[in-house]
């Protein structure tokens, strides 16, 4: 299925949470807290946004940080995807 958000809307696939700490030790399912890092894979057009023009900054393929409780999560074709506002974006991940 095919996504394509409304508005200032961003559709993320998280990013995989690490299975050991930086000293080896491994996590259960658990004790891993859901990462707050995402791959973009859909793009609002933005436009006006309560009386404000919003330029979307984002644009798919970027990885992103996003706030810890932002968005809502979807399951779609047995793979979870997070929508959230592009105002949640706290920032893009470059190499």
């Amino acid at each position: 299925m095919k996504l394509k958000p409304l508005f200032d809307k961003i559709v993320l696939k998280q990013v995989e949470a690490e299975e050991k700490t930086s000293s080896g030790i491994v996590l259960p399912s658990a004790a891993k807290e859901k990462p707050q890092i995402g791959e973009v894979i859909a793009v609002g057009p933005g436009g006006l946004v309560d009386g404000k023009e919003v330029k979307m900054q984002v644009k798919t393929g970027d990885t992103v940080l996003y706030s810890k409780y932002a968005g809502s999560e979807f399951k779609i074709d047995d793979e979870t995807v997070t929508i959230i506002k592009q105002s949640d974006v706290l920032a893009i991940v470059t190499n």
